[in-house]
């Protein structure tokens, strides 16, 4: 369920154009101002509320420059305000917002190289690339609304069946630093700056803008069919084998069920010819059934899992364009209307990535079943996707070709439900850890020390390198000063 899920009864209890008209004002809901400063939050979680003294959004590169020259003390980065972990914010500092530099500025046909401002977002980039042959290779799924920058800052990665992190994308890009001097980074320009500012969650520099490599834009059709965990793997490698681009198995939540994250959906795309006809009447799921959807998933699970599965099953060989089928819907704060229906306390949903050799996969998710059941999680939404080998970002979480196993847990607000939700997290990581993998920094700083070492030998140097590189600490954020504090205990 590409970012949770609703009930057949939920919009007899909710008048569906208000819960979609108060999804609609997530901005306001994420920022709410007052003079001289504002408080920010992510939009997933909403944990990271944080005061900032000041809201700059220069709407290009001179006025960016200015800002860095000019502006005192401190300054954190955002764009798409999606990351959890509190990269993008920092308390008492000037939060620099790129959505004002949201440009494609140029683009090589010939190669299929595009230049962008760093603040631009996929849909608008998707939309700008659509007159051309080219179009984007992997993004971030569940939302749209996320920048390039972001998207470098943490390496992010897609549904691809055989390619790297985000690094892999990207040809170059310009970084200011705190002076406002720039500096073009590539792999045989700063290499050592390319490799530390992708995966380095906007500590080092400002990127201003990337030369992201494309692919050609063409039709792909959409094969589904239900797996079993212990067989996913060879399902992977079979579709891979027969020239398949992009997949992810989407697995059972319901933790009374015996079909706990052991059976799911497994959806795959593989290239057509361009005439290939695309219809105009092919089924999909409105913002009324994701909605519902998003219900199910937290009142009843396996309905829930029964209706994604039937839907799904319903348009295998269904056609699309190889951009527009990474598009997602995102319901924002859709929360605040659940919590109403569900007669429960505040809450949001929490992200984990793990990563397990893809030998070890069935053996650790019947293991984290176990853990989960354990401590009485609740699992809104998982999915398993395969992920290359990363060997050029610094802080890489790819070390090897794995498996890449998301949970997204449902996490009550307060002390009491946010540690039973970093309890969960960490008793996941360590069962990857245990199976010689690792877990993604980007969606919380819940992680121990030595888990945070071990998944990440090369973590101390990072934040060596950090100190070396901006020593008046111009960079900011809370998830750096969470790390700083940590290893300087």
């Amino acid at each position: 369920m590409g970012c949770a899920a609703a009930g057949p009864t939920i919009m007899s209890m909710l008048d569906r154009r208000a819960f979609l008209k108060t999804a609609a004002l997530l901005p306001a809901a994420c920022v709410s101002t007052r003079p001289r400063g504002a408080w920010v939050n992510d939009i997933h979680s909403q944990l990271n509320r944080t005061w900032v003294s000041a809201v700059e959004k220069p709407g290009s590169v001179a006025a960016l420059r200015d800002l860095l020259t000019r502006t005192r003390g401190e300054v954190c980065v955002a764009g798409g305000r999606h990351a959890m972990g509190g990269q993008q914010f920092a308390a008492n500092t000037t939060l620099l917002d790129m959505n004002g530099l949201s440009h494609m500025l140029a683009i090589d046909e010939a190669n299929g190289i595009v230049d962008v401002e760093a603040g631009i977002q996929w849909p608008e980039l998707v939309t700008a690339l659509r007159d051309t042959k080219w179009a984007i290779r992997q993004k971030q799924t569940g939302a749209d609304r996320l920048s390039i920058g972001g998207a470098m800052a943490a390496n992010a990665h897609g549904r691809g069946l055989t390619m790297k992190p985000f690094v892999g994308d990207v040809e170059s890009f310009t970084l200011l630093d705190a002076n406002g001097d720039t500096h073009e980074c590539s792999r045989s320009r700063n290499a050592d700056l390319f490799a530390l500012a992708i995966g380095g969650y906007g500590l080092f520099g400002v990127i201003s803008s990337a030369r992201l490599r494309l692919a050609p834009r063409q039709k792909v059709q959409r094969v589904v069919e239900e797996q079993e965990i212990d067989g996913i793997i060879r399902a992977f490698e079979r579709r891979i084998d027969e020239g398949f681009l992009y997949g992810d198995f989407q697995f059972a939540i319901d933790d009374r069920s015996e079909l706990f994250l052991r059976k799911g959906v497994f959806s795959c795309y593989r290239p057509v010819p361009d005439d290939t006809p695309l219809p105009d009447a092919q089924a999909e799921l409105r913002p009324e059934d994701w909605t519902r959807l998003l219900y199910l998933a937290h009142a009843d699970k396996s309905e829930a899992y029964r209706r994604y599965a039937g839907y799904y099953l319903s348009t295998s060989g269904q056609v699309y364009w190889s951009d527009e089928h990474q598009l997602s819907f995102y319901p924002d704060d859709y929360h605040r209307a659940l919590d109403g229906l569900l007669r429960s306390a505040a809450a949001t949903e929490m992200i984990t990535e793990l990563y397990v050799p893809r030998a070890r996969l069935a053996d650790f998710m019947a293991a984290a079943a176990g853990a989960l059941r354990e401590r009485a999680a609740s699992v809104v939404y998982g999915t398993v996707r395969i992920i290359r080998e990363d060997d050029e970002s610094y802080l890489r979480w790819a070390k090897q070709s794995y498996a890449c196993v998301i949970f997204n847990l449902h996490v009550e607000h307060g002390a009491a439900g946010e540690a039973r939700a970093a309890d969960a997290f960490r008793a996941l990581i360590d069962l990857a850890l245990a199976r010689d993998g690792s877990y993604f920094l980007t969606y919380h700083r819940w992680a121990r020390r030595d888990q945070v070492e071990r998944a990440y030998p090369q973590f101390a140097t990072f934040l060596a390198e950090k100190r070396r590189r901006d020593p008046r600490r111009r960079f900011a954020s809370d998830w750096h000063r969470h790390y700083e504090a940590m290893f300087s205990a």
